[in-house]
C-alpha cells in the first residue's frame, strides 16, 4: 500500500507541556476521568490528586455544550436506569457537566499539584471554552473521528491534537491527517477499539504498527479500554509513546465507566510496568554485564582434567572433562588443545589453560 504522507523529514515527537514524548520517552499517561466525578468538584481534585500520586503524566476530563450537541429528541429521552443522574438524558449529562467556575478551579489545582490537565470538545462551543482556558492539548473522541470540521477547528488552536481511532479505518485515519497536518503538526493518534471494556480478540495491538508505519512523522498511542493493565506494556513494545486509561477512585460509583476504569492501586501499578518496560528494552546491544559475572562463574563450564595427566602427555578426548565453575578455557576451545602436550602435570579436575600445553624442553 503506497504511503500517502508527506515528507519523511519531520521527526516523530509531541511536546505537550514540558513532556516531549517521542520513540526514546517514558509513555505519556493519560489519566481519563471523562465524567467519573459524578458532578462534584471535590472529587474531581481528587482525582486529579491521585492520578499524580500514581505516577499519571495528564488528567482529562469531557466537555460538552450539551444543547447544541444533542437532537432535542436525544436531548428530551428519557434516562431512567441505575446509572442515571436525571430523568432525561439531557438532565443528565447536565448534572454531570462542569462550568468555567470548575475549569478554572481545576486548571489552578493541576497547575497547584503538578500534573497537566485537558479535556475532549465534542463540539464547537466546547472546543471554543476549552481554548479561552488555553488549554496545553486537546483531546478528539472516536465519534468524531469522521468530524473533519471539528477537528479542523481544533487544530487552529496550534496546540497538540490527539484524536483516538475507534470504530474507524486505516483511511478514516489518513482522512484526519490529511485534514490537520496542513493546519497544525502537532497531531498524535491512538489505536482504540471503542468497545467499552474491550475483549482482548479485538484490541488488536498489532494496529500501532501498522499506524507508525503509515504515519512516520506522528507520535502514536493506546486509547485502552481492556479491563486490566496487560495491554499498556505490550503496546509500549509495539511503539506506543501514549497511553490513554480511564481512571475512578471506586469501581462501584454511580456511572458507565467505572467499571472499566482502573482504581489508584491499578493505575499505579500499570505507571509503574510502563517505566520499567522502557529500561528493560534497553539499547538491543547483546553485552555480558558485571550483574552476570558471578552467575556465569558457578553455572558455566570449563575445560579440566579428567585425571590426573602427567607432564609431556599429549591430549585426547578421553583426557578432557567440561565441568563447573567456568575457571578455565571454555568448552567451544576444546579442538584447540586435542592432540597437544602438557608442558606439565596436571591432577585431575584441575584446569586446562592454554599456558599449560606447548613444546616440552627437556
Amino acid at each position: 500500500m503506497p504511503n500517502h504522507t508527506a515528507s519523511h523529514a519531520r521527526k516523530r515527537e509531541l511536546l505537550i507541556d514540558a513532556f516531549l514524548i517521542d520513540d526514546n520517552s517514558d509513555c505519556y499517561v493519560i489519566a481519563e476521568i471523562g465524567h467519573n466525578h459524578q458532578g462534584d468538584l471535590e472529587k474531581a481534585k481528587e482525582l486529579f490528586r491521585q492520578a499524580k500520586e500514581c505516577g499519571a503524566n495528564a488528567v482529562k476530563l469531557q466537555k460538552r455544550d450539551n444543547r447544541s450537541l444533542f437532537t432535542a429528541a436525544m436531548y428530551n429521552k428519557p434516562y431512567d436506569h441505575e446509572h442515571s443522574f436525571g430523568k432525561t438524558y439531557g438532565e443528565h449529562r447536565e448534572f454531570l457537566e462542569f462550568g468555567m467556575d470548575e475549569y478554572l478551579e481545576l486548571k489552578r489545582y493541576a497547575a497547584e499539584i503538578g500534573i497537566t490537565f485537558f479535556a475532549t470538545a465534542f463540539d464547537f462551543v466546547s472546543a471554543n471554552f476549552l481554548a479561552e482556558l488555553d488549554m496545553p492539548a486537546y483531546k478528539i473522541a472516536s465519534g468524531d473521528l469522521k468530524n473533519i470540521p471539528l477537528i479542523k477547528h481544533v487544530a487552529q488552536f496550534q496546540k497538540p491534537v490527539i484524536v483516538s481511532l475507534g470504530g474507524g479505518t486505516i483511511e478514516d485515519a489518513q482522512r484526519v491527517y490529511d485534514a490537520v497536518m496542513p493546519i497544525n503538526p502537532r497531531l498524535a493518534f491512538l489505536h482504540c477499539t471503542a468497545t467499552y471494556p474491550t475483549v482482548a480478540e479485538e484490541i488488536n495491538l498489532r494496529v500501532i504498527t501498522t499506524l507508525r508505519e503509515r504515519f512516520p512523522e506522528i507520535v502514536i498511542g493506546l486509547s485502552d479500554h481492556y479491563n486490566g493493565i496487560a495491554m499498556a506494556v505490550g503496546a509500549y513494545v509495539l511503539g506506543s509513546r501514549i497511553i490513554e486509561k480511564h481512571f475512578t477512585l471506586n469501581h462501584t460509583w454511580k456511572g458507565t465507566d467505572h467499571a472499566l476504569s482502573l482504581e489508584p492501586i491499578g493505575m499505579r501499578r500499570m505507571v509503574r510496568d510502563l517505566r520499567r518496560i522502557r529500561l528493560a528494552l534497553g539499547d538491543g546491544v547483546k553485552r555480558v554485564y558485571p550483574s552476570e559475572e558471578s552467575a556465569m562463574f558457578k553455572m558455566g563450564k570449563s575445560l579440566v582434567a579428567a585425571r590426573d595427566l602427567p607432564r609431556g602427555h599429549r591430549l585426547t578426548w578421553q583426557d578432557i572433562a567440561i565441568k563447573s565453575p567456568a575457571q578455565g578455557l571454555p568448552p567451544f576451545e576444546i579442538d584447540r588443545i586435542i592432540g597437544k602436550t602438557l608442558r606439565h602435570a596436571l591432577a585431575a579436575d584441575e584446569p586446562i589453560l592454554f599456558e599449560d600445553i606447548g613444546e616440552v624442553s627437556e
